[in-house]
């Protein structure tokens, strides 16, 4: 199912709010006094408190509107998209307002524009259907217990807690990403990767420049898909922006994704180095338990035929699962990884057996498959266990893998 079968979190009101305010060319105009300043709400979400403000225009009442807006600037004072807005509302009480930012003056057209972008794509967020799930998380493990997905395509980052009875959405957040998309190729590109990651460090703001704001949580980028693919580069973060900037628009990120610092501090007490996944992509889908069942069945399928050809010793078939594009992290042919992977090769009889396994898929136009599963080969009395992370990739019709690593 598409982002845009979503059921709707802010949005009864608030679209014809902005369509007047600013998309359609449409106008407000009141007259009335100054309201007196709404107490200040710190601990409200500022994107309810905007949606709020858009529900009050939609119903005509500009007094209740106005109170908003002023509750919203004074308990984030940095957010320069409640600032426009206020603006806006204190012009309404004077004239009709055909456009968001009427009352910025000339010469701000390149932030002004900005500003709009990020309105129009905290409008248009939406959250999935209660009996909606991340087609991305097929399974996580047990001790795995948040997951981050970021949608590209609507600048939306998604966390999900790893319960027993399944996944639920715990927040989603606004970011913004690279000033010249997604699909990151080498290093200064200003794109943002696509693919599966980990997020492996924590560094806290004071040891870094203002710019990252509150912090920053570094990513893996380059993975072994990446790698295979000839990308390149290095420091792709998930951090916060500047003290004296809330938010940065959809597209201005040297290829980081980037969040508010109240945002960062939330998703920091969240995550956990190193077993924490975040996925990036701009095909980010929401789909019904059956479809996720599916898809799991065909991915521990891939896995459970690499699995069964190890165990009879089936060099023929097992080698045959490999993509040619395959190179390990050592830059190693498929031979000579699998001759490096086999153990007392001349034993007749061996035990293969698979646990603990997590399945990913990478939400974008790649069919990509991420597995992390531990191996433990019994020969007689010899026992070896190794944890394995493997990339599957659709060539034709046929999956293959080609990436794997012991971790």
């Amino acid at each position: 199912m598409s982002h845009f079968a979503f059921t709707r979190r802010w949005r009864a009101g608030s679209i014809l709010a902005v369509a007047l305010l600013s998309l359609t060319g449409g106008e407000f105009s009141y007259a009335a006094k100054k309201p007196e300043r709404a107490p200040v709400a710190r601990k409200a979400n500022p994107e309810e408190l905007l949606n709020d403000i858009y529900k009050e225009l939609s119903r005509n009442d500009l007094d209740a509107a106005q109170r908003k807006a002023d509750a919203l600037v004074e308990a984030y004072p940095s957010f320069r998209l409640g600032h426009l807005v206020r603006g806006d509302i204190l012009l309404m009480h004077t004239r009709p307002v055909a456009m968001l930012g009427a009352a910025v003056p000339p010469g701000s057209d390149s932030k002004l524009a900005d500003l709009r972008r990020e309105a129009a794509v905290r409008l248009q967020a939406g959250r999935p259907a209660e009996t909606l799930l991340p087609r991305a998380l097929l399974q996580m493990r047990k001790d795995q217990r948040h997951a981050l997905i970021v949608d590209a395509r609507h600048s939306r980052l998604y966390l999900y807690e790893n319960r027993n009875d399944g996944l639920r959405l715990v927040q989603d957040f606004y970011v913004s990403q690279g000033k010249l998309g997604i699909n990151k190729l080498k290093e200064g590109d200003m794109r943002t990767p696509v693919g599966v990651y980990y997020l492996i460090g924590r560094l806290p703001g004071v040891k870094l420049p203002d710019m990252y704001g509150k912090g920053a949580l570094p990513l893996d980028y380059p993975n072994d898909w990446d790698k295979v693919n000839g990308r390149s580069g290095s420091g792709i973060w998930l951090h916060g922006t500047p003290p004296e900037t809330f938010s940065r628009p959809p597209l201005s990120t040297d290829g980081c994704v980037v969040v508010s610092n109240d945002d960062l501090n939330f998703l920091t007490r969240s995550v956990e180095i190193g077993k924490t996944p975040i996925l990036i992509g701009d095909q980010v889908e929401f789909v019904s338990k059956e479809q996720i069942d599916k898809d799991l069945r065909q991915a521990a399928g891939l896995v459970e035929n690499w699995r069964r050809d190890v165990e009879n010793r089936d060099d023929t078939s097992l080698k045959a699962l490999y993509s040619p594009k395959f190179k390990s992290a050592a830059d190693e042919t498929i031979d000579a990884w699998l001759d490096k992977n086999r153990y007392l090769p001349g034993a007749k009889k061996i035990s293969v057996t698979v646990s603990d396994p997590s399945y990913f898929r990478q939400p974008s136009q790649e069919e990509v498959i991420v597995t992390n599963f531990t191996q433990q080969i019994v020969i007689g009395k010899f026992r070896h266990a190794v944890r394995k992370k493997q990339y599957w990739a659709k060539e034709g019709t046929a999956w293959r893998i080609v990436a794997e690593t012991n971790v």
